[in-house]
């Protein structure tokens, strides 16, 4: 166990509502049952989560709070004391207007003011969405809002109008979409009320289950003609298929979101904390220096890893502290960068050093061990000391039985899997700041699966869910400095830092395999020349007592050199430089392509920034975060510490 401190994350289950409006008549009809069906639903949802002895956060209810299904769940779930988030495809005020549906400008500009409608009808909807309102976190996409704003106006304003009501409809049709994209990616279970009729009217009931099922996100539908003969459905395909109500699928949905795949979800706590690297595990790291042409290769190796508690102040400081400036005052997503997510990633990313420092030199002291061993047991041929063999044949002995232990302590640590695992958790974490500004996430069907275990993608998904949406109210100005001083900032360094490490890479490679190609010639030349001497001396140009002279030494030298040669050829494949130097100029080709794209983007006229463009942008730069893992971990999957055979 580690004398340094993680901060907990308890796990939450998250979830997310969808359904008709007030006005659907087939919800009208049956809105007392409907309700009641929820209620059982989320009461069996409590029923699970109770069952189980793990300390668990509140269940997370997403919801766009308008008014039919939305608000009933809403209520139940505050009932229930869940968290409510609101993931609002507009700011508070203009969302408040547009779902009261008011029918005159007068009454939606002085809903939009923060005042009253003088429509009694349109102002009780305005009272149930305020009510609501209040309670919940709200994460506003308000970055079109004037626009969205001028349309509902024309369109008021002209009510016999067919092209303003389209070109206003299809503005918040676009806008209710984006803000269930948000809701889809951080929940485990979408409850949607659905009477199954429409699946494409954007940004609808049914455009939302058919979105979460192609994103992974499974989905319980309940019928408002029938609710309480629910299903739940985990791909599209399965909407056209007959299934059961399914209590046993949402038992495990529910299990799934808080229970790691091997139970061992805690592994990361149970790692020890080095302060720095081994000395005697930095022969990996010696081999890049020797080869890699950066200048004094015999110099000291250092690397102290920054400890969790210092990072905040550290290398983390300007991070934070620009996150601090632009979110409001009372958002947590700062503090918890502080407290949490940064020192999670400073512990992940250190452990992970050192498991990697200490596997990849042990496989590389195995292949040296194995060439020193052969050269050991023919070393006494050349110095003549026959009867002293037993003294180079104990250190040969003595050598071989290093491989083994190295081979049985790496195998028995399990330094292979620990550094896969522990630098899965610190590659996710390290491009998280990006997701959390901009309140995107990666859907809950998409994380990887690792081959043996996944608690590394179940503690990332944890540390990042806590966090939550940002408190904050998105418009233009907020998103280009999101873009600007967080997410390009980090794109540029990442890719500075793959640019410089494929050029690393790809040196240390050529010149580990000049330097191979080097020892097979020597031994060719060793070779050549006792047959040159020998046929010299046959032919008597050389005198006669050469060849046998020189034979123990060219003997040595005919088994040195290839040796030699064969063990920096083993590093060389087992360290794939090559490859890991492709890896990284891929990935800086593709964050360069990032790079450029934001650069457009912030270059441009405004028209061009809005929300839908800053979360494609971060989704494609996590797509390359995920890629780039999962490439380098294809590489050296199956390189586990082996005896050099």
């Amino acid at each position: 166990m580690s004398s340094v401190p993680i901060m907990e994350t308890l796990p939450h289950l998250s979830l997310g509502v969808t359904g008709h409006r007030g006005t659907n008549p087939a919800f009208s009809a049956n809105r007392a049952a409907v309700t009641e069906a929820l209620n059982e639903v989320f009461a069996r949802i409590d029923g699970i989560l109770a069952g189980h002895e793990q300390a668990l956060a509140p269940v997370r209810m997403h919801s766009l709070l308008v008014d039919g299904v939305d608000q009933i769940a809403a209520e139940l779930a505050l009932a229930r004391q869940w968290e409510l988030v609101a993931p609002l495809p507009f700011g508070s005020a203009l969302n408040l207007a547009i779902n009261a549906r008011p029918s005159t400008v007068a009454d939606m500009e002085a809903l939009c003011r923060g005042d009253m409608a003088s429509d009694p009808a349109v102002e009780s909807h305005a009272a149930a969405i305020r009510e609501v309102t209040q309670r919940a976190q709200l994460f506003e996409l308000a970055d079109r809002d004037e626009e969205v704003a001028a349309l509902f106006r024309e369109a008021l304003a002209d009510p016999g109008s067919f092209d303003k009501a389209r070109a206003f409809d299809t503005q918040c049709s676009d806008h209710v979409a984006l803000a269930g994209r948000v809701m889809i990616e951080r929940t485990d279970l979408i409850v949607a009320v659905w009477d199954r009729k429409v699946r494409n009217l954007r940004g609808g009931t049914g455009h939302t289950v058919v979105s979460a099922l192609e994103l992974g996100t499974p989905v319980m539908v309940i019928d408002p003609a029938s609710p309480t003969e629910w299903q739940i459905y985990t791909r599209p395909e399965e909407l056209a298929q007959p299934l059961r109500r399914g209590e046993d699928r949402l038992e495990a949905i529910v299990e799934a979101a808080f229970l790691a795949a091997e139970a061992d979800d805690r592994a990361l706590e149970k790692e020890r904390w080095h302060g720095s690297g081994s000395h005697l595990w930095s022969l990996y790291r010696r081999i890049e220096v020797v080869f890699g042409g950066e200048g004094r290769p015999f110099r000291r190796l250092s690397s102290s890893y920054e400890t969790p508690g210092a990072i905040g102040t550290g290398s983390g400081a300007e991070l934070i502290g620009t996150v601090a400036e632009l979110l409001p005052p009372g958002d947590k997503v700062a503090d918890r960068l502080a407290s949490s997510i940064l020192p999670q990633f400073a512990w992940a990313d250190g452990v992970s050093s050192w498991l990697s420092d200490a596997y990849r030199s042990g496989m590389c002291y195995n292949f040296i061990f194995s060439a020193l061993a052969v050269m050991a047991g023919v070393l006494y041929l050349p110095l003549g000391l026959m009867e002293q063999k037993w003294i180079f044949a104990s250190i040969e002995l003595l050598l071989l039985a290093m491989i083994v232990f190295v081979t049985l302590i790496g195998g028995r640590l399990a330094w292979h899997r620990r550094w896969f695992e522990t630098r899965r958790v610190a590659e996710y974490l390290r491009h998280s700041p990006s997701l959390l500004m901009l309140g995107v996430a990666r859907p809950t069907g998409r994380w990887p699966r690792g081959k043996d275990k996944e608690w590394p993608e179940h503690f990332a998904r944890h540390c990042l869910r806590e966090v939550g949406l940002p408190r904050v109210r998105i418009d233009r100005r907020y998103l280009r400095d999101v873009l600007e001083r967080v997410v390009l900032r980090h794109v540029q360094e990442q890719r500075a830092y793959h640019l410089a490490k494929a050029k690393r890479l790809a040196t240390v490679h050529h010149r580990i395999d000049r330097v191979a190609e080097k020892c097979f010639l020597l031994a060719i030349f060793s070779v050549s020349l006792f047959l040159a001497s020998s046929a010299g001396a046959a032919l008597g140009i050389l005198p006669a007592h050469w060849p046998g002279a020189g034979a123990k030494l060219f003997t040595f030298l005919g088994v040195a050199f290839p040796t030699l040669g064969a063990s920096l050829s083993g590093i060389r494949f087992f360290g794939d430089f090559e490859r890991f130097a492709a890896i990284s100029r891929v990935t800086a080709e593709k964050l360069g392509e990032v790079e450029k794209r934001i650069k457009l983007v912030l270059s441009g006229n405004g028209d061009s920034l809005g929300y839908a463009c800053a979360a494609e942008l971060v989704h494609t730069l996590e797509e390359i975060v995920v890629d780039e893992i999962e490439s380098w971990q294809a590489v050296f999957g199956a390189k586990h510490i082996a005896l050099p055979a």
